[in-house]
């Protein structure tokens, strides 16, 4: 372990870590009124992202010099996420920016560590509802101390299933066919809007199935917890070879283990991809 700190000393360090990060960013919103103009939310937004960014990099810089940090804010150099031998810190200071802008409660705090391409702890907190799903590789996931596990869902058709939609609108073309094929062979659909929050709900059964294109960031700490809950973690397209699949966030599927197969099918179907 490196610095000789244990995975148990990183991941409270890591759940501490996010907890201040969260009461700062839930500080932020409630202390400046939000306005209804979009410029202005938007303004809140980087100025909040950025502040918690800075927080998280410069506290994880100060006690592990050493460590290489991937961060959606300051330093979204992905092929960070290749170069494996020191370890990485995943940051996303808030996932689920628009949701912050405009109010909602599903925003999140992601906080993933990972040695040689492999995410050992996860800690996403979610400020607003005071929840913090965290794990620790092989042993399990909770959510505010309590143990968690996935739905246990058999069946697509009784599945509850999220995605989410890119920024940009210029290529949507595969990702309507994708949820076409969802809509009509599942229970119904949810979009939350932050894919930390998605993949974290599928871990405690509150959703069946996750899929979508993410960002490491937006995943890494997530995809731990949802793995530790006992859900399926893939693709339902293929890794790159020699990229690690931890961090890999292109045709990711998130599901309760049982409609995992099936899911996929109909997900690789609609993308033509078989």
């Amino acid at each position: 372990m490196s610095d000789s700190v244990s995975l148990q000393e990183i991941a409270d360090f890591t759940e501490a870590l996010a907890r201040e990060a969260g009461e700062l960013i839930r500080h932020e919103r409630e202390e400046n009124t939000l306005r209804t103009d979009y410029k202005h939310q938007t303004e809140l937004v980087t100025h909040a992202d950025v502040m918690a960014d800075e927080f998280i990099t410069g506290t994880i810089r100060e006690r592990f010099p050493h460590h290489r940090i991937l961060s959606e804010e300051t330093m979204p150099d992905l092929s960070q996420a290749e170069e494996l031998e020191t370890p990485l810190w995943i940051v996303d200071p808030i996932d689920g920016t628009v949701n912050y802008a405009y109010g909602h409660p599903q925003v999140a705090v992601s906080i993933a560590y990972a040695e040689k391409g492999k995410v050992r702890v996860g800690v996403v907190h979610a400020p607003f509802p005071g929840e913090t799903f965290r794990a620790t590789e092989s042993e399990g996931a909770t959510l505010n101390n309590q143990p968690i596990r996935h739905s246990g869902a058999t069946a697509p058709r009784q599945s509850l299933f999220a995605t989410g939609f890119p920024y940009t609108k210029d290529n949507l073309e595969p990702l309507v066919r994708r949820l076409d094929a969802m809509i009509h062979q599942c229970r119904d659909l949810r979009r939350i809007g932050s894919a930390a929050l998605d993949i974290c709900w599928v871990a405690c059964g509150r959703l069946d199935i996750y899929y979508e294109n993410v960002s490491p960031w937006d995943f890494a700490a997530a995809r731990l917890i949802a793995k530790e809950a006992g859900a399926t973690v893939g693709h339902f397209g293929e890794v790159p070879e020699g990229y690690p699949a931890d961090l890999y966030g292109r045709d990711i599927l998130i599901s309760a283990p049982a409609v995992w197969a099936p899911v996929r099918s109909i997900l690789r179907t609609a993308s033509g991809y078989e």
